[in-house]
C-alpha cells in the first residue's frame, strides 16, 4: 500500500512539474525578427511565477522577476538601425536564444483580401519573385484567429525575404517595403495581419465600438450564443424578403425601342460583345447593375423555315424582358411578377414575320434586383420551327451585342445578424490578430480594406476613424503613421451620372484624412473592371510608400494626387480648387473625363472640364446654373485628372446631399 502511495505521489509530482510554466517568449520574438529602431525595445514573456529572468540584447542586459501570473517584461534602450543581433533570455536552468535579429522599421500591414493577396498573384509575378533578394525585408505572417477577448500571443514566424519565400507574402506590403528600401538604408519588418472578405468593425477594438452611438447598430448584430443567433437570423430573413420586394428598382420606360434598337437595320457595331446565356454579373466584362440593357443577335433563317411559326426559347431571364424579332414584339414576361426570373421564356414568332435570310433577335432586359440578363440553361436557348419536331434548332448561345439603356441607382441593403464564429463579428479580429501585437513597438501601419463595407459609406465615416484611433490607443505610441488605400475602380463603366455606394465609401476614406498622421493612396486608375483584386500591387505599394517617404523619412517626393478643397460658382461654370495640384494635366493627353454637374434639381449630367492653372473649370450646356460637381462618382469611373507627378485625383463631390447609404445600418 505504501509503495502504491509513493508511486501515486511521484506521478502527481511529475505531472505538476510537466505543467509548471516554462520560460517562453511570444511568437514575435523569433529568429530573423525586426525590432523597431530608435524606440525603447520591449521584451516580454512568461516563466515560473517568482522566477528571476535575465534578458541580454546588443550589449545590454536587464533582470526582472516573473509575476504571480508568470508574466515578465523588461525595457531596453533604443537600438540604431542595423544588426544582426542576438537575444538571450535566461531563467533558472532554462535559456532561449534568438539569432539574426535586425533593428529597423516595423510596419503592421492589415486589411482584407487586397492586402492578403500575395506576390505570387501580381503582374509579372515570376520576375518579381526572382528579384526578391533583399534579406533586410522580413515578414511575420499572423494566421487567421478569432477571439472573444484580447489575446496575449499569436502564432506565426518571421520570414526572411528571398525568391523562395516572397511569393507567399502580401504583395502590397512587400512592394511598400521595397520602395522604402530603395531610398532608405534601413531594415524593414512587416507584420502581416489580414483576412480576406472582412469588414472594418471586425478589426476595431470593442471599447471603440461601444463608445460611439453611431456604431450601436453594428454591435447589435453581434451574437455570442448560437441559439439566440438562430432566432434572430430567422426573423431577419423574413424582414429581408419583405425589404427586398419594397426596394426593387422601378422601370422608367422603354427608351431603346424609340431609338430603333429593335429594328434589324440598326447599326449595333459600337455595342459591347458579351456571352450568353450568362448573367451580366458573370460575364466579361462584368456588369453589376440594376436597370435596362439591350441584347441583339443576328441569325440566318433557312429557306425551309420561311412562312413557318418559330419557337424562340430564351431560358430564364433576370428579371423582366421585352423580346423582338425583326423589330416586332413577340413576347414579354415579368412586368408585375416578382418571381419572373424563375420563368422559362418560350415565345412564338408569327409565321408572317419569318423570311429566309438574315433576321435579328433583340431582347430588352430590365433587372430589378440581384443578377440580371440571360440566366440559361443553354439547351433552352434556341430558335426552331414550332411545327417541325425533327428540325435541328439554331443555338442562340454565344456572342450577343449589348448596350445599356439606363441604370437605376443601387441601394445599400441592411446587414443581418452575425453568428458567434464569424470573421464578421465586431472586435473579434482585433482581439485575435491585432491586440497580441500592441506591445511590440512599430513605426506605423498600412491598410487596404473597404470592399466589405462598400454599401455603408456613411457608417464608415465614423467606423474607420474609430478603428484607427483604437489601434493608436492600444499601442500607446501616440498618433503613429497610418496609411491606407482608397478603393480601386471595379465593375463596368458608368453610362449616366448617378448615385453609387462605393463612391460614398471612397468619400468616407477621404474624410478620414482629417485624422492626424494619416495618408491615402488613390487607386482609381489601377483597378480592374473584371477583378476586385487588381494585379498591379506594385503601384499600390509605391503610392503607399510615397506617403511614408515624405512624412516619415524626410524625402522630397510628391506623395498625393490632387485632393479637392473648394469650389466657387462663376457664371454658368464652377471653378474647382485642389491641394497637391502642381502640374495639373489629363492622363495620356486625353480630354478631362469623369466630371458631372447638377443644378438645384440635383440631376447630374456629364460636364465639360478644362484645366486653368491649378483649378478645373466645369460646365454643361444642359445646366444653366450649376450648383454641384461630382468627379469619379461610380464603381469604375473614367478618371483622367492627374498632377505633374502622375498621381491621380481622388474622386469627390462638392454637394452634401444624402446618399444611398445614409441611415443604412
Amino acid at each position: 500500500m505504501r509503495t502504491l502511495a509513493l508511486l501515486l505521489f511521484a506521478l502527481i509530482g511529475g505531472l505538476a512539474l510537466a505543467q509548471a510554466p516554462a520560460l517562453r517568449l511570444p511568437a514575435l520574438f523569433a529568429d530573423g525578427m525586426v525590432l523597431q529602431r530608435e524606440k525603447p525595445s520591449a521584451v516580454w514573456g512568461w516563466a515560473e511565477p517568482g522566477a528571476a529572468v535575465t534578458v541580454t540584447l546588443a550589449g545590454q542586459s536587464r533582470a526582472t522577476t516573473a509575476g504571480k501570473d508568470g508574466a515578465w517584461r523588461v525595457t531596453l534602450k533604443p537600438l540604431k538601425a542595423g544588426g544582426p543581433h542576438e537575444l538571450m533570455v535566461a531563467s533558472k536552468d532554462q535559456a532561449i536564444t534568438r539569432a539574426n535579429i535586425l533593428s529597423g522599421d516595423v510596419w503592421v500591414c492589415s486589411g482584407q483580401s487586397n492586402m492578403e493577396m500575395s506576390v505570387g498573384g501580381v503582374l509579372n509575378a515570376k520576375e518579381e519573385i526572382a528579384a526578391a533578394t533583399d534579406d533586410r525585408i522580413r515578414v511575420f505572417v499572423v494566421p487567421h484567429t478569432l477571439a472573444d477577448s484580447p489575446r496575449a500571443d499569436v502564432k506565426g514566424r518571421w520570414i526572411v525575404c528571398s525568391p523562395r519565400t516572397a511569393g507567399g507574402v502580401s504583395a502590397a506590403a512587400y512592394f511598400f517595403a521595397r520602395e522604402i528600401r530603395r531610398q532608405v538604408d534601413v531594415p524593414i519588418g512587416l507584420i502581416q495581419s489580414c483576412w480576406s472578405g472582412t469588414p472594418a468593425e471586425s478589426w476595431t477594438p470593442m471599447a471603440m465600438l461601444t463608445g460611439i452611438p453611431a456604431l450601436a447598430p453594428t454591435l447589435a448584430r453581434r451574437f455570442t450564443d448560437k441559439a439566440v443567433f438562430a432566432e434572430a437570423d430567422a426573423k431577419f430573413k423574413t424582414f429581408y424578403a419583405r425589404w427586398e420586394q419594397e426596394h426593387h428598382a422601378v422601370d422608367t420606360g422603354n427608351a431603346g425601342e424609340a431609338l430603333g434598337w429593335a429594328k434589324p437595320g440598326f447599326d449595333d457595331s459600337g455595342w459591347i460583345p458579351m456571352r450568353a446565356p450568362v448573367s451580366w454579373e458573370r460575364n466579361e466584362p462584368a456588369y453589376y447593375m440594376n436597370g435596362a440593357m439591350w441584347h441583339r443577335r443576328a441569325v440566318d433563317i433557312p429557306a425551309a423555315w420561311a412562312g413557318r411559326a418559330l419557337a424562340l426559347k430564351l431560358g430564364k431571364i433576370g428579371d423582366v424582358d421585352t423580346t423582338y424579332f425583326n423589330g416586332a414584339r413577340v413576347g414579354t414576361t415579368g412586368a408585375h411578377d416578382p418571381k419572373a426570373n424563375q420563368q422559362m421564356r418560350v415565345y412564338t414568332v408569327p409565321a408572317a414575320l419569318v423570311k429566309a435570310g438574315r433576321a435579328v433577335i433583340a431582347v430588352r432586359v430590365f433587372n430589378r434586383w440581384g443578377e440580371g440578363g440571360f440566366m440559361g440553361p443553354a439547351d433552352q436557348f434556341s430558335l426552331a420551327p414550332a411545327d417541325l419536331a425533327d428540325a435541328a434548332p439554331i443555338s442562340l448561345a454565344g456572342e450577343w451585342r449589348n448596350a445599356i439603356e439606363h441604370q437605376v441607382d443601387d441601394v445599400a441593403s441592411p446587414h443581418g445578424p452575425i453568428p458567434p464564429d464569424s470573421a464578421w463579428s465586431p472586435g473579434k479580429l482585433f482581439d485575435g490578430m491585432i491586440a497580441p501585437l500592441t506591445s511590440y513597438p512599430i513605426k506605423g501601419a498600412i491598410w487596404y480594406q473597404g470592399e466589405s463595407n462598400g454599401g455603408y459609406g456613411y457608417q464608415y465615416r465614423t467606423l474607420f476613424p474609430a478603428m484607427i484611433t483604437g489601434w493608436r490607443k492600444a499601442w500607446g505610441q501616440g498618433d503613429f503613421p497610418f496609411y491606407y488605400v482608397q478603393l480601386a475602380n471595379w465593375l463596368h463603366r458608368q453610362v449616366v451620372p448617378g448615385e453609387c455606394v462605393w463612391a460614398e465609401l471612397r468619400e468616407a476614406q477621404t474624410l478620414t484624412l482629417a485624422l492626424r498622421n494619416t495618408g491615402m493612396a488613390v487607386a482609381i486608375d489601377i483597378g480592374d473592371g473584371n477583378d476586385i483584386h487588381p494585379k498591379n500591387k506594385q503601384e499600390v505599394g509605391r503610392r503607399l510608400a510615397l506617403w511614408a517617404l515624405a512624412k516619415d523619412y524626410g524625402k522630397k517626393v510628391v506623395f498625393s494626387g490632387p485632393l479637392y478643397t473648394k469650389m466657387r460658382a462663376k457664371g454658368g461654370t464652377i471653378v474647382l480648387s485642389f491641394a497637391h495640384a502642381d502640374g495639373l494635366t489629363s492622363r495620356d493627353g486625353r480630354p478631362l473625363a469623369g466630371f458631372a454637374v447638377a443644378g438645384a434639381d440635383r440631376k447630374f449630367v456629364w460636364a465639360e472640364a478644362k484645366i486653368v492653372g491649378k483649378t478645373v473649370v466645369v460646365s454643361s450646356l444642359a445646366v444653366a446654373k450649376p450648383v454641384a460637381v461630382r468627379y469619379g462618382w461610380h464603381y469604375n469611373p473614367d478618371c483622367t485628372l492627374i498632377n505633374g507627378a502622375g498621381l491621380p485625383a481622388s474622386p469627390f463631390r462638392t454637394d452634401a446631399w444624402p446618399g444611398l447609404s445614409a441611415g443604412v445600418e
